[in-house]
């Protein structure tokens, strides 16, 4: 069972050569297990001014948290391009897409979707911008910033299915921005979906009770049906499921970072990781979160 719970992971002399974790995983997809794990983790971007919270100084710890918990596909929200090139280095055994938001090419943030290459086979992939246009990179509403959705269509190879796996940082300030592009996404990935399972990640900026995050979860004949994979294991909301902390520690709130899964797919476990380093600092300022899905093969 994958609870909620902090954890603390010492430091260590040396890196994990490249060739022991290309193993490891190879190791993994003979097991052909057919549950994925799937992660959301949003890294705070290198450029915004944390002081002794910056990049630099948590860089570290951010790789090591990825690699303990060892996803099959993740959605990174954040992304700067040095943040990009550290990420080819320390995930060297996943095939990384997403285009920056600002330019389609290298200017800004990336919400960078990474799947496991021994596992997944991709297929095609693609950007569109939470804007009234989508097909160009655009100021959406009365969003305070360009925003972006990646996606990917891939064959799972352990589970012989295709599956569309889309992720996204959505406005901290447009309400109409929010609310447009739930309906948005749920329109496009309706349209890429082409009767794969569906799995999408993000920052939503948005707690699970706001109109936008349940036009999400809306069940709608003519489009794809959702459900919060962590609210299907922990139906119950509680006090302490804060993912926004600010680099403070903070438990007590409501999640605005999600899983969400097609029928497709059904929940076996989710958590909020609150892992810390060594001196009890955080890797950045949101928890990441963690589901592990088991494919629903009769139910697509």
């Amino acid at each position: 069972m994958l609870n909620n719970h902090s954890t603390t992971i010492a430091p260590h002399s040396k890196r994990k050569r490249a060739v022991e974790h290309e193993s490891r995983i190879a190791a993994d997809v003979a097991a052909e297990s057919p549950s994925l794990d799937v992660m959301s983790f949003n890294i705070r971007n290198s450029a915004a001014g944390d002081g002794v919270h910056s990049w630099e100084n948590r860089r570290k710890l951010a790789f090591d948290i990825f690699h303990a918990c060892d996803p099959d596909l993740v959605g990174f929200q954040e992304v700067l391009a040095d943040q990009l090139n550290d990420i080819r280095t320390h995930a060297a055994g996943y095939g990384l897409i997403g285009a920056a938001r600002d330019d389609g090419l290298h200017s800004g943030e990336r919400a960078l979707i990474a799947y496991r290459r021994a596992r997944f086979s991709l297929i095609d992939s693609g950007d569109f911008w939470l804007a009234e246009s989508d097909d160009q990179p655009r100021l959406g509403w009365d969003a305070s910033h360009i925003r972006i959705c990646s996606w990917a269509r891939l064959i799972d190879r352990n589970a012989g299915l295709p599956l569309l796996f889309a992720n996204t940082h959505w406005d901290h300030q447009g309400i109409v921005a929010r609310r447009m592009s739930a309906l948005l996404m749920r329109r496009r990935l309706s349209e890429l979906f082409k009767g794969a399972a569906v799995i999408v990640t993000g920052d939503f900026n948005s707690h699970e009770t706001d109109e936008w995050v349940q036009t999400m979860l809306e069940q709608h004949a003519e489009s794809i049906a959702l459900a919060d994979s962590y609210r299907q294991v922990h139906p119950v909301r509680q006090p302490d499921e804060l993912t926004d902390h600010h680099f403070t520690g903070e438990t007590k709130g409501m999640r605005i970072d999600y899983i969400l899964h097609s029928p497709g797919f059904r929940s076996l476990d989710a958590r909020i990781v609150r892992t810390r380093g060594a001196n009890g600092e955080y890797a950045t300022d949101h928890y990441p979160v963690l589901s592990r899905l088991d494919w629903n093969k009769g139910a697509r």
